[in-house]
């Protein structure tokens, strides 16, 4: 039987009419930008702090610090920018708030904003999100003619204004500072770090980058108060969190579910469980970036940060992808790695050179004419690869490729073998003189 999780970000989703201003406003929204704007900034960010909402987008950073590392009395605007660019594989929860629920989102940026004294702020949106761009320029059109955007919002004296900027479909412009060069209408390519974007941003702006998850949090927090927000989920892990399961489940879809709940209740209750009545043999729990875990690993494992980081994997952005016992595991792994020779921005030589490597190698292995080096190789070439590039790009496709062979190395060995014996005319490899 399901749980009755708490909603706080998809409690009136399925009102057909909930993108509209009215409807929103029917429904307590705009109260709590209200409440707000009549806050110092530092109260604002301290209520953040204190409810221990961490960054949805992947890493897990805590809002509340991040917001802290921007300097002040610097003479220079400050930006806020919404990262929409959801390009993670398996992932596609902001979709739902971008498409359903607009205003909340909107109204999160309004809160961040006033906190951190940006007076211009810009949500970045991937290029293949259409309609979810369509929905967000309508509310933000919306918010414009009734006066809750631009000079004097909501009859004070704070200004913002907000602009929406779609992306051209490329996944490293998810990295903040991807994010900001092609903002700027540059290449997307990361920058190195440090200068980070709090101090040295956007037009060389102190700037922060929040995901969309994150920002239309803030609206509960603010109206209830960090005291009831942590009263969700565990103590590194409060709230809750919108996870995008897909795979071989019977119901596929985007839930919101409390921090801390198990993993297997979550595949066995919101998810009608493993579809066919098949087993289940892996799991992806955070986008395609992140360890994969076994199936027999999971039942003591429960969806927070540090269960996931004591299991060798994250939860990452909550591209919950589940595999039965029909996947070919070493096919499954030459997927994701092919995403990630693709996607490869070019800049660093270890991930453009690397990237491709890896995927010749799972390729050929797939294809059946692999060699007894090969493992070897992947890992010589992974090590390379991994903390030797800008962005952490290099560190999240070689992840996944290691997890891979780490947990099913007997079907990319089988192959191996498989290969080695055709070579060899019949002859079995033990027997090979």
């Amino acid at each position: 039987m399901s749980k009755q999780h708490k909603k706080i970000l998809t409690n009136n989703i399925d009102f057909a009419d909930q993108h509209q201003l009215a409807a929103y406003e029917s429904r307590g929204g705009y109260q709590a930008a209200r409440k707000a704007l009549k806050m110092e900034p530092d109260a604002i960010i301290a209520e953040v702090k204190a409810s221990g909402l961490r960054g949805r987008g992947g890493a897990g950073f805590p809002t509340g610090v991040k917001w802290g590392f921007v300097p002040k009395n610097t003479g220079k605007p400050i930006y806020l920018l919404n990262n929409a660019d959801e390009s993670e594989p398996g992932t596609f929860k902001d979709r739902v708030l971008m498409e359903r629920d607009p205003h909340l989102c909107l109204e999160g940026m309004i809160i961040a904003a006033k906190a951190l004294g940006a007076h211009w702020s810009a949500i970045y949106i991937r290029g293949e999100y259409a309609y979810p761009a369509t929905r967000i320029q309508q509310a933000i059109d919306q918010c414009y003619a009734k006066g809750y955007l631009g000079k004097g919002i909501f009859g004070t004296d704070f200004q913002l204004d907000i602009v929406m900027h779609r992306g051209a479909g490329a996944y490293i412009c998810g990295e903040e500072t991807g994010l900001i060069e092609s903002l700027e209408g540059k290449k997307g390519q990361p920058r190195i770090k440090p200068p980070f974007p709090a101090v040295f941003g956007l037009y060389g702006c102190p700037t922060v980058v929040n995901n969309t998850e994150t920002l239309a949090t803030l609206p509960w927090i603010i109206e209830n108060g960090a005291a009831e927000y942590i009263k969700f989920g565990t103590e590194k892990s409060p709230g809750t969190k919108l996870t995008s399961a897909s795979g071989h489940i019977n119901k596929p879809g985007v839930y919101e579910i409390e921090l801390g709940y198990p993993v297997m209740d979550f595949i066995n209750n919101e998810c009608g469980g493993i579809r066919g009545g098949r087993n289940l043999k892996g799991l992806i729990v955070g986008g395609s970036s992140v360890a994969v875990l076994r199936g027999d690993e999971l039942p003591p494992l429960n969806m927070s940060y540090e269960s996931m980081a004591e299991a060798g994997t994250a939860l990452g952005s909550g591209g919950f992808m589940v595999m039965d016992d029909t996947v070919d595991m070493v096919e499954a792994c030459l997927n994701l790695q092919h995403f990630y020779s693709h996607e490869s921005c070019g800049q660093c030589t270890p991930c453009r050179e690397g990237a491709h490597w890896v995927e010749k190698i799972v390729h050929r292995i797939h294809a059946g004419q692999g060699t007894a080096a090969d493992l070897p190789l992947i890992e010589d070439v992974c090590t390379q690869i991994a903390g030797h590039t800008i962005c952490p790009f290099g560190d999240a496709l070689v992840v996944p490729v290691r997890s891979f062979i780490e947990k099913y190395g007997e079907e990319f060995q089988n192959r191996i073998d498989s290969a080695i014996v055709s070579q060899i005319g019949g002859v079995s490899v033990g027997n090979a003189r």
